[in-house]
């Protein structure tokens, strides 16, 4: 169809003549609401972003002389972060004479790496640029295999307090049946009744 033909027969139905692949022979043209497609697209790539997980780099800062009780509270940000799905920087600031003791903070990386090892993947060992010492640790699980694994646990502990319901109903059934037995009515004792005297 020639372009004037196609244009003419767009504007009789109010709509748009576009063109879709130009490199074909010949070109090749859609009759559209043009406005309307792209508030479409435009919705498809919000909806698209809206299921789209960005991984964050969050960082935790630690110092050569950490308490045990501080460095238990950073492990387990560190933990909860990797939980979320986000990677994680560890740094260690070292600030004047503390440059001398680089191996306090090689110490409390590795200890940290060791720690949360079971929910981690080290993706830099512990590397010194300047005056300070990092490392990076990234999740283990994707976040669709760690969502997996919650819907699984939350399974389990449905089946589990079913479990602990019907047990529970059990022994509650238990208790009641003896008390009903012992409000039964003992059974009559038996009479003897003495045998008829033969008349003479």
């Amino acid at each position: 169809m020639p372009p004037f033909e196609a244009l003419k027969l767009a504007r009789s139905k109010n709509l748009d003549l576009v063109e879709i692949s130009p490199t074909a022979q010949p070109p090749v043209c859609r009759i559209m609401d043009y406005g309307k497609y792209l508030y479409q697209q435009e919705k498809k790539e919000r909806e698209a972003k809206k299921h789209q997980k960005t991984i964050t780099v969050k960082e935790v800062k630690f110092r050569i002389n950490v308490d045990d009780h501080d460095y238990d509270t950073k492990k387990n940000h560190v933990l909860r972060f990797l939980d979320e799905g986000d990677k994680v920087k560890a740094t260690i600031f070292f600030r004047g004479r503390e440059m001398t003791r680089t191996g306090l903070g090689r110490q409390i990386l590795e200890r940290l790496i060791k720690d949360v090892e079971p929910q981690s993947i080290v993706e830099f060992r512990p590397r010194q640029e300047g005056n300070t010492l990092h490392a990076i640790l990234a999740p283990k699980k994707s976040a669709v295999e760690r969502e997996k694994e919650r819907e699984k646990e939350a399974k389990q502990k449905a089946k589990a307090e079913q479990k602990e319901k019907m047990l529970q109903e059990k022994l509650a059934q238990a208790k009641l049946a003896p008390e009903k037995k012992e409000e039964q009515p003992a059974p009559a004792a038996a009479v003897e009744v003495p045998d008829p005297v033969p008349q003479a």
